[in-house]
């Protein structure tokens, strides 16, 4: 049961119909974490969704991006961003296998992704200052400080949700992660 309600769609009005007509028009309705912090703070996520915007015009691909956001929403217990991210993985080109296997820290198998995965999961179970030799192992794995500074701000973005989904307890309105 979820802590918070949504305004339904028809019945917002200022900046939650703004907000309810931008992600209508981009994913083709309002998926229920959205409509719930729309509701309750369309300034927050606007901010999010703006920096949402700058990673899917940033340097990771697709399939990293959703890599980062899997990882941390399985960490962090986030069953409303596994599915929904589940399911964007998918479409993105993820096959369920990797997104399986990628969530539970195993091997996939691509020595790139398995460094994001590694480096990913590094970040958010280990506190404090990244060792030098780590930041500079991650490179010599294929990723840039350009892309570093993006898998930053996914993590971010992810944290966000994952929190405010937790709180919640958003119901899952995406298909069940296989």
């Amino acid at each position: 049961m979820t802590h918070f309600n949504a305004i339904p769609a028809d019945q917002a009005s200022g900046a939650t119909a703004e907000v309810y007509t931008s992600i209508k028009q981009a994913l083709g309705r309002v998926p229920n974490a959205y409509a719930t912090l729309a509701t309750l703070a369309p300034q927050a996520l606007k901010a999010m969704l703006a920096a949402d915007r700058v990673l899917a015009s940033g340097p990771l691909s697709k399939p990293d991006q959703e890599t980062v956001k899997l990882v941390i929403s399985e960490l962090s217990g986030c069953d409303y961003c596994v599915a929904a991210h589940s399911m964007v993985g998918k479409m993105v080109g993820l096959s369920a296998n990797a997104m399986r296997q990628l969530r539970a820290g195993q091997s996939t198998g691509d020595t790139k992704r398995d460094a994001l995965v590694a480096f990913t999961r590094s970040l958010a179970l280990n506190p404090g200052a990244v060792a030098p030799a780590q930041v500079q192992s991650f490179q010599e794995a294929g990723y840039s400080g350009e892309e570093i500074v993006h898998i930053a701000l996914a993590i971010s973005v992810i944290t966000f949700t994952n929190v405010f989904n937790r709180i919640n307890e958003t119901v899952v309105d995406f298909p069940e992660p296989t």
